[in-house]
């Protein structure tokens, strides 16, 4: 009991000061309000994958697979490859991960990225065709979150988009009506390399990449994605169960803004790490 209360205690501390931090525009960990935490990406980090990439961002870690196989279309698009994404944060990442399939969030997380990816036509789906209505190229990618401190939304994407633009796969071919897997290697027809950014509320002040800490104390977050021409493609809102407000249409307006200067910022440090031309 006397453990409890000195945690919480100790916890009431740092919000105390994180709140006046805040207040003066300077954050606990002494970054200003639009900075991003260091951001590290290892690829190719899983040999049985044709494609992988491991993000720190801050001390959040996140690690992506990509696997990629013949399967049926779906039958409302009989001319597109397929893209699927499963996350799931292993018990290891928080005290409060449980062992079992993935909960509510992990099925959020995958939806939101899988939507930033999509949307910015990262990849040309329509270039991942066999036989239309039959045999299509199947993308399947697994995010396991290794460590949580904070914005798994950004840290997920940029392990997602990694993996997809390091991937090889071996090329098929159609014989005799059938089709044939070959010995060669093909990339994806990677189009851009999307960026996701993430802003949450504070009372008044709006801050980039929240960490752990200032995520437990948000009102909102907003989360968007820009292609690599910094096109804003989707958005997500989210935060704090507790409270049904979110952000004002001038509040929007200012964090699409300055989302898309960092998105720029970001996009050149992912395509310099893994190693993928600049965009023209």
């Amino acid at each position: 009991m006397m453990s409890s209360k000195r945690g919480y205690f100790i916890e009431n501390i740092k919000k105390e000061q994180l709140l006046e931090l805040l207040s003066k525009g300077k954050r606990l960990d002494g970054r200003e309000l639009t900075d991003y935490r260091p951001l590290k990406i290892e690829v190719d980090v899983i040999d049985k994958a044709e494609g992988s990439a491991k993000v720190s961002l801050g001390d959040t870690q996140v690690i992506a697979g990509v696997k990629i196989e013949l399967d049926e279309p779906f039958p409302d698009t009989p001319d597109r490859g397929l893209l699927i994404v499963n996350a799931e944060v292993l018990p290891l990442a928080s005290p409060y991960s449980e062992p079992g399939p993935p909960d509510e969030n992990a099925i959020e997380l995958a939806r939101v990225v899988d939507r930033g990816v999509r949307e910015s036509g990262m990849i040309d789906l329509g270039e991942l065709v066999l036989v239309p209505g039959k045999h299509v190229y199947a993308i399947f990618v697994d995010v396991n979150v290794l460590n949580i401190d904070g914005n798994l939304f950004d840290a997920t994407s940029y392990a997602i988009v990694s993996a997809l633009a390091r991937t090889k796969f071996n090329k098929y071919v159609i014989k005799n009506g059938e089709p044939v897997k070959t010995d060669e290697k093909i990339p994806l027809p990677i189009q851009t390399i999307p960026v996701s950014i993430t802003a949450a509320r504070i009372g008044d002040v709006i801050l980039l990449d929240p960490n752990l800490d200032e995520e437990t104390m948000m009102e909102a977050r907003l989360t968007f994605a820009f292609d690599g021409r910094g096109n804003l493609c989707a958005a997500q809102m989210g935060g704090s169960e507790s409270t049904s407000e979110g952000f004002t249409k001038e509040q929007v307006l200012k964090v699409v803004e300055t989302a898309k200067l960092k998105a720029e910022e970001i996009g050149g440090l992912i395509r310099r790490q893994i190693g993928y031309a600049e965009e023209g």
